[in-house]
């Protein structure tokens, strides 16, 4: 095994002692799986030695052979390769989970057991084992074996319907949002499992489909066609329930303002010189702005459009009043906030690697880099102990 780093860093890692055989690829299982590792777990990745993790080719950019979308989902892992097709390869995963704590796997469904390692199985070898799958639309059903991607699911799920602007094509978020939050949604469930098993003693089988996970993430969207039958539009950056909660054009570029509440709203109102709004009637209330938004946001928008950016950002935060601009990633990076989330982690073989550190926080501290993200194989002696 090599370590990647001089000396094991050391920080919280509530998760120390669990181990976790990772057989996803691409997005959601790996992001849940390298949360698990930033949290202290021991992440086996199980790759093909066919060149790994589909991400590992998803560049440029690259750094040495990977590509930089391999190295933001992999860091606090350990690599093995494992053909999956080989009776023998088969027997080193079975080997692997009898003394692991969780195996996750997003195979198309009836593929673990087609190759010998259904989780029902895995589970009767070592009881404690907690299984997570992750699918596109469920482990059974008649859409169970239909292929997913995160873009298929943004439109399944209706996200598209209501990105972008009035009466433009339907448009998918910048990221694989809903990937990444199926992931996390994974994660939980795991966490889950495990804190049941301390009290049962038994691990069970948590199932995550992307699907589910993206009609879920529409949270109040969803709620609005639920509960009052409204179907959801796009409306550019504008806000189906919040007004003002959008970007408004300056003079020379344009920002976003966030007057979430009726207080808010009346600061706002004072900065533009405008408190005639704030007791108008059709603006009072937010559910009054709501309804009359074709009438306010065009006042609003003359006014702000006759100063810069900066002038408004300034006068607003001043006030009190959710504000910001609007930033490239560059910009992102280069600001303080950004600039601290960057962990830089040092890698014998790819050189000095800059990436976004995990957000979470145990009284204050970073989780800890143990591994940057692994070579392909790189620790597969570990299948020889």
């Amino acid at each position: 095994m090599t370590e990647h780093s001089d000396a094991a860093p050391t920080g919280p890692s509530p998760l120390s002692g669990i181990r976790v055989i990772d057989l996803s690829r691409v997005l959601a299982g790996p992001l849940a799986t390298m949360v698990l590792g930033d949290l202290g777990a021991d992440i086996i990745k199980v790759e093909r030695p066919d060149g790994g993790d589909d991400t590992r080719s998803w560049g440029p950019p690259f750094a040495g052979d990977d590509a930089a979308y391999f190295l933001a989902l992999n860091r606090n892992k350990r690599s093995v390769t494992i053909d999956l097709k080989d009776p023998g390869g088969v027997a080193s995963v079975r080997r692997l989970a009898a003394d692991a704590d969780v195996l996750i796997e997003n195979f198309r469904p009836g593929l673990m057991a087609t190759l010998g390692l259904g989780l029902d199985r895995l589970r009767t070898a070592n009881p404690r084992l907690v299984t997570c799958s992750l699918t596109a639309f469920g482990e059974d059903g008649a859409e169970a074996s239909r292929p997913g991607y995160d873009i298929i699911v943004q439109a399944l799920s209706g996200l598209m319907s209501m990105t972008g602007e009035p009466g433009g094509e339907p448009t998918k978020a910048g990221v694989a949002l809903l990937d990444v939050i199926t992931g996390l949604y994974a994660g939980i469930g795991i966490l889950a499992a495990l804190q049941e098993r301390t009290v049962t003693g038994a691990g069970r089988h948590v199932g995550v489909s992307l699907f589910d996970s993206s009609v879920a993430a529409m949270v109040n969207q969803a709620a609005n066609y639920l509960v009052g039958g409204v179907v959801p539009a796009a409306m550019g950056s504008a806000h189906p329930n919040i007004v003002p909660y959008q970007v408004f054009q300056a003079s020379d570029r344009g920002f976003v303002l966030a007057a979430g509440n009726d207080r808010l709203f009346t600061r706002t109102c004072g900065v533009m010189n405008h408190l005639d709004w704030a007791v108008d009637p059709r603006f009072t209330t937010n559910e009054a702005r709501v309804a009359n938004r074709a009438k306010l946001v065009p006042k609003m928008s003359e006014v702000l459009a006759m100063k810069p950016a900066g002038t408004w950002l300034a006068a607003l935060a001043d006030a009190g009043v959710p504000c910001s601009p609007i930033r490239s990633m560059d910009e992102v990076f280069g600001s303080p906030e950004g600039a601290a989330l960057i962990q830089e982690v040092a890698d014998p073989v790819r050189g000095a690697l800059r990436l976004v550190a995990d957000p979470i926080r145990f009284d204050g501290q970073v989780l800890p880099v143990r591994y940057s993200p692994p070579t392909l194989g790189e620790h597969s002696d570990l299948l020889e102990d």
